[in-house]
């Protein structure tokens, strides 16, 4: 018998190494013909742009978004760099602007006082404690949880008028929002109008910054989000869209061609923090609010940027 004829024995660590390996090889073989039946459905953020454009279709209407999940810094956006009428959800920057800048404002116990004219149309907490008057902290309630438009004048007189809110903005590093009226004029929404208007990609950002970051110091921040977690006219929003069991804190704003908007923080059941912008227009100045697309539009950003929270 030759050399070449003798079985080539392989040393016995050789032998188990080879084992090893081709188990693993086995095993990852199985594990990639196995269904991925544990993964979480998440269309992912394209997807969500697809969804966001029907929704647009179906509803007739231009429509804004932009949303961020704070622990994953997963985004989700459609027309987010547009500009669209802000409308009531100023009041939201109006009060927070108050809490940082108490020294320059009126302090949050004192009560103001106004005379019947100042009183508008959707001002029902001033109508109700015009005889009275209102503290500035409760103004700032009324403004945030019933979008009280005379609430939301007299904050503005506090901050100087509807500059002294823009500058505010500015100090947060919001060079895009601006407010140039007041209510109810700031609801004009004429398209190509750049007065009053944000972008959804500014103004969560801002609401992020007064909300869950630094802008507000930590007491000030739990009492302004507090006061959004207490608004009552989302109901058919995002309180309408998003899984009941997730804690919502935002601020709606409604104007002419059927701008509808809604922004705030949705935390889920596992308590991560979601910043969403929701802005909506149509063409005509007349048309009817739209609050289902907005609801609809929150329903996509939460099992896009949330799955299975």
């Amino acid at each position: 018998m030759t050399d070449l004829d003798r079985p080539t024995r392989l040393p016995r660590r050789r032998l188990i190494k080879a084992g090893l390996a081709l188990t693993g090889v086995a095993a990852a073989t199985t594990a990639l013909a196995a269904p991925a039946a544990s993964a979480a459905p998440d269309a992912g953020p394209r997807a969500a742009q697809g969804e966001l454009a029907e929704l647009e279709r179906r509803h007739g209407a231009r429509l804004g978004v932009y949303a961020r999940n704070v622990r994953t810094g997963r985004t989700v956006s459609h027309r987010a760099g547009e500009r669209f009428a802000m409308c009531s959800t100023f009041k939201a920057f109006a009060a927070a602007a108050v809490l940082r800048d108490r020294s320059g404002c009126a302090p949050l116990d004192r009560v103001v006082h106004y005379p019947p004219h100042d009183l508008l149309p959707n001002s029902p907490r001033t109508q109700e404690n015009q005889a009275t008057g209102m503290t500035v902290a409760d103004l700032c309630a009324a403004a945030i949880q019933y979008s009280d438009n005379a609430a939301g004048n007299l904050l503005l007189r506090e901050l100087g008028g509807p500059a002294g809110l823009t500058r505010f903005l500015r100090s947060l590093g919001d060079g895009v929002s601006r407010l140039d009226r007041w209510e109810p004029e700031l609801n004009t929404a004429v398209p190509g109008d750049p007065r009053d208007t944000t972008t959804p990609a500014a103004i969560a950002a801002s609401l992020e910054r007064v909300a869950l970051g630094r802008a507000l110091a930590r007491a000030e921040r739990e009492r302004f989000v507090g006061w959004l977690k207490g608004n009552t006219t989302s109901t058919a929003r995002f309180r309408e869209g998003l899984p009941k069991e997730w804690v919502v804190a935002d601020k709606t704003g409604t104007g002419d061609y059927a701008s509808a908007h809604d922004i705030g923080v949705a935390w889920t059941t596992r308590r991560t923090p979601l910043v969403l912008a929701v802005l909506s227009s149509k063409n005509t100045p007349d048309a009817p609010v739209d609050e289902a697309l907005i609801a609809e539009a929150a329903a996509v950003v939460a099992r896009t940027l949330a799955p299975g929270e």
